[in-house]
């Protein structure tokens, strides 16, 4: 069983990951074409990360892998404003159909300049309308410099998943 882990292209999937699997930064700037699997180990579980890329063709592929996994990590760009409406709608109709499926929304790029907040994130996302019977958590990250240990929002994500998946499985 996996975790899958999508957004549109540039929210920052790929850093995340890499930061997840070593605890320190890197930033990747290259699109993932295609797929990206990670696998993150603790003391209590082995993880394993899809990341699917969030360019338009390969959007079609998302819902395929839905039913196979434990976890859903979806991240979006605080910073982008003019996206959030598509990721929105994306994720909506991502889950739709699978009202059980806990889900983790990571708020990406915390330190960037004009990045929404979590609650203007909430509302951006419609999370409010996402349903009671599933387990749901939006988190503020970011990715600090280069080489640097993550940030305390990542260790707190890193815990949160472990958790579930121990939940889940």
């Amino acid at each position: 069983k996996q975790i899958l882990v999508l957004g549109l292209d540039g929210a920052g999937k790929t850093s995340i990951l890499h930061s997840l699997a070593t605890n320190h930064v890197k930033r990747s700037v290259a699109p993932t074409e295609g797929f990206n699997a990670i696998c993150v180990n603790t003391e209590e579980s082995q993880m394993e990360f899809l990341e699917i890329g969030g360019s338009e063709s390969l959007r079609a592929y998302w819902k395929m892998y839905l039913p196979k996994v434990l976890l859903l990590i979806y991240v979006v760009d605080s910073a982008d404003h003019a996206r959030l409406p598509v990721a929105k709608q994306l994720l909506h109709q991502l889950i739709q159909n699978n009202s059980t499926l806990p889900v983790v929304v990571l708020a990406n790029k915390q330190d960037l300049e004009g990045a929404y907040c979590i609650t203007d994130i909430h509302d951006a996302l419609a999370l409010s309308d996402i349903g009671d019977e599933r387990k749901m958590f939006l988190i503020g990250t970011h990715v600090a410099e280069d080489g640097s240990e993550i940030s305390s929002s990542m260790k707190d994500a890193k815990e949160l998943i472990a958790q579930l998946v121990l939940e889940t499985q």
